[in-house]
Order: C-alpha cells, then sequence, then structure tokens
C-alpha cells in the first residue's frame, strides 16, 4: 500500500468497510470471499503478521480484526505520553486530549495533543539541524541551532495550538479525516524566536506575499522525494511577534511527537500552519500551493452549504483564524455530585486571533445561562481560565453546557455550525453529562 490508503490505521479501515480492509491489509482480491481468500496468499499473509498459523480459520466472519490485532491498537502508547490520551489513528499517529485532562493552565508535555501527517521521524540532533529561509528574501539565511540560540531574542509565552479538525465528530454526515472530538487543543508554555526577526535579518522584497513551510517528517509512503505535509501562511500573520520558532515546551525540549527539535508556532490558527520539525520557510510571491493547501484540505465553503454537499475546489477557501471556543475540563463527564449542592465548574476558553470575552453555562439544556467568572490571559494567544457554580436541584441526570462570546460578539452555538466537507471549525457548544444523587 502506498499514498493516501497508507494515511489510514487499522482501526479506521475495519471501522468504515471490513471487507475492504481485508483487501487493502491482507491483499485478498475484490469479489472474492474470506472463506477463499484464506486458502491462498491472504491466509499466508494474515498468518504472517500474527506470527502463526489459524487452524479454524474457515471459521472466521469477513472483516473480522484479528483479536492480537485489535488488543495491539487498543494497547498503543506513544512514547513520553499520558497513557490516557484517546489514540484515532496508528497510521499516522494521531491522539487526543480528553477534556478531564485539560484542566491546567498550562498543557503539559505528556498531555499535549498529536496531530501527524506524515510519519513519525528519528529524532535530528540539534548540531545536525538547521533552518533554510529563501525565496522573496534579499538575503538567503541558513541557520544553524548555535546561532538561533545566540543571534536572536528569546521569547516565552503561553500559546493556543488547535487542529483545524477539532470537533470533526460532531458533524453529520461524517467527513472524512479523524474523528476528533473536543481535545485538539493544548496551551503549553512555548520558548523561541521571533518568525519576524528572522525574517527581518533576511530582508522581505516587496514581493513578498505568503510563507510555505517544510519538516523533516517523512511521506507515509516512504518516498523521500514527498513531503508529508507543506503549509504556510500570509506575511501579516508570520510578522506577529506572537509566532515563533520554538526550540523549547514548557521549559524542557520539545516532545519527538511535538516536533523537536524546532517547530513553528502560529498561534489561533489552524494547528498545521505551525509546522513541526521545522527546516525550512520559503518566502513566496503568491499563497502557498504545497501539501495541505489546495483542494479541499484546510479549506472551507466561500458560502454556506448543505449537509453532504460536493463543493467545487475553487468556491473553496484557505482557513485563517480559528473561532471562539470552549471545555469544562472540571468535572470529568459522568461524574455524580450531591442534589442541592453548589457543583464548582471550570474550563479553559479561546477564540483564534480574537479574545474572549464572556463565559456562560447552563444546567437546563440552553434554557437559561449563567455567567461565569472569566480570566484575562497572561498575554495574547493563551487560553482563559473560567469557573461557576451550578446546583442540581433535585437528584437525576443534568448535563452542563458552556458558552464562549469573543470580542466581536459571535458566541459559541447550541447545535452544529454550518457543514463543510473536510469537518473544520465546529465550534458547538461543549456539554457533560452529570449524575445528581
Amino acid at each position: 500500500m502506498t499514498g493516501k490508503r497508507m494515511e489510514r490505521g487499522l482501526c479506521e479501515l475495519y471501522d468504515e468497510d471490513p471487507e475492504r480492509a481485508d483487501a487493502l491489509v491482507f491483499g485478498r482480491r475484490s469479489g472474492t470471499s474470506r472463506r477463499g481468500f484464506l486458502q491462498g496468499a491472504g491466509l499466508a499473509s494474515m498468518g504472517a503478521v500474527l506470527g502463526a498459523s489459524i487452524p479454524f480459520n474457515e471459521n472466521m466472519p469477513a472483516g473480522l480484526i484479528p483479536s492480537a490485532l485489535a488488543d495491539d491498537l487498543e494497547d498503543f502508547e506513544i512514547e513520553g505520553k499520558h497513557p490516557g490520551l484517546t489514540v484515532l489513528n496508528d497510521r499516522p499517529v494521531n491522539a487526543e486530549t480528553p477534556p478531564h485532562l485539560l484542566d491546567d493552565d498550562v498543557t503539559p508535555n505528556d498531555i499535549h495533543f498529536i496531530r501527524n501527517n506524515g510519519a513519525m521521524p528519528q529524532p535530528m540532533a540539534k548540531e545536525e539541524w538547521s533552518l533554510t529561509i529563501d525565496g522573496e528574501v534579499e538575503e538567503e539565511l541558513e541557520l544553524s541551532w548555535d546561532q538561533l540560540m545566540n543571534d536572536f531574542e528569546h521569547v516565552t509565552l503561553k500559546l493556543q495550538l488547535e487542529c483545524g479538525g477539532n470537533g470533526r465528530a460532531g458533524f453529520n454526515p461524517s467527513p472524512s479525516g479523524n474523528q476528533w472530538t473536543v481535545g485538539a487543543i493544548g496551551n503549553s508554555e512555548w520558548t523561541g524566536v521571533r518568525l519576524k526577526d528572522i525574517l527581518e535579518r533576511a530582508g522581505l522584497r516587496p514581493s513578498a506575499t505568503y510563507t510555505g513551510h517544510y519538516g523533516y517528517d517523512p511521506h507515509l509512503s516512504g518516498d523521500a522525494d514527498r513531503e508529508a505535509i507543506s503549509r504556510g501562511g500570509p506575511i501579516d500573520k508570520m510578522m506577529d511577534p506572537h509566532t515563533i520558532v520554538a526550540f523549547a515546551m514548557n521549559g524542557e525540549d520539545i516532545p519527538i511527537a511535538n516536533g523537536y527539535p524546532v517547530r513553528l508556532i502560529a498561534p489561533g490558527w489552524a494547528g498545521s500552519v505551525s509546522q513541526k520539525w521545522l527546516t525550512r520557510i520559503w518566502v513566496r510571491d503568491r499563497e502557498h500551493d504545497g501539501p495541505g493547501m489546495t483542494g479541499l484540505s484546510y479549506r472551507v465553503p466561500r458560502y454556506p452549504v448543505a449537509p453532504g454537499t460536493e463543493v467545487p475546489h475553487e468556491d473553496m477557501m484557505v482557513m485563517s483564524s480559528m473561532i471562539v471556543k470552549s471545555i469544562i475540563s472540571h468535572p470529568e463527564a459522568g461524574t455524580e455530585v450531591e442534589a442541592g449542592r453548589p457543583v464548582e465548574v471550570r474550563g479553559q476558553a479561546w477564540a483564534g486571533d480574537d479574545h474572549v470575552t464572556a463565559m456562560e453555562v447552563s444546567l437546563d439544556f440552553g434554557v437559561t445561562w449563567q455567567q461565569a467568572e472569566l480570566s484575562d490571559p497572561p498575554n495574547r494567544y493563551s487560553w482563559q481560565r473560567w469557573r461557576a457554580e451550578v446546583t442540581p436541584p433535585m437528584q437525576g441526570y443534568y448535563e452542563i453546557w458552556a458558552r464562549a462570546t469573543d470580542g466581536n460578539g459571535r458566541q459559541q452555538p447550541m447545535v452544529v455550525p454550518g457543514w463543510n466537507p473536510r469537518g473544520y471549525l465546529n465550534n458547538v457548544c461543549h456539554r457533560i453529562d452529570v449524575m445528581a444523587v
């Protein structure tokens, strides 16, 4: 298998189309039964994967993922990451953070979500790393690790980083891609160099319009001539003093899963703009057209469309700022609380390039709302802590809903917002269930 098919893990393949998964994973020819396929090369292939023969193979239902493989995926752990993360895919590795683990103002390294498009690379030694700045610049640069450390001012900022597809699981019909719920978000403390300072050192030509970013992560096909992903952003965003070339996460080396040794952080925009394993920034005189910038990738319709609509590529536009959103991090969904007594509710809120100006919670399915306390961010592009108390009046099942409003008066909707082909920008109110006893 090569190319697009390799971007899908076994769980996703078998969940969506078990018999097709047999064909892709074990080589069964289309139109043949599993019984027939298991008598030939397919049986040998499956036995090789399992490490043993299958005595009762004739009884295996079509499309049944072998338990040994299913167990391996269920026990799949990511080195250096909290075992409580939810793994959405094993190839490429993608994992989100359950909301109750996002209760810290600063997201710990082992809690931060992972979004990969290519294979996880082998770590590059710092002394081997370099960053090329080329294209529409007066002087092409190739910065070494020592130059990054010594030639530019360092800044440390708490910055939100969110996958553009965070919330995709809420759309119906379900768009393709990892089915993120609400946990593809983190707010770590990043240390690095302003990209603005680097670009000014290179000298931007008047023609400089956009950037294209490149990393050293390999394409899933193994083809060295193909990029796993290469996105970019307009020069104005890249010159924002909060857009940094980061080399530390919470005061430590960046974990390999999050971009070691150096990555870009363009806060408030889809996380794919914040290239991991960064090695090159190509300054361009036009919108970048690398993998992840064209077709439907990280694009939304220019006009509202009905669910399931096929939208022409020319009617899609590149995403920019993320939108207002919040999560409930305490209590954990499914918690038992005491009827008639106040329950502390708290969480985080953010709004892309904007900031959050109000938070509200509801205990009656959105009929009435009460104001929550909202903290100011420590710096621009950090999420904001909020808290409130709600009191279930009697025993029974309750849902706590949270709703944020940004500086332009835009508010989280109570239902999933307008559909788009790739399931981006779902900012429906987060809700959790509690049982009052």
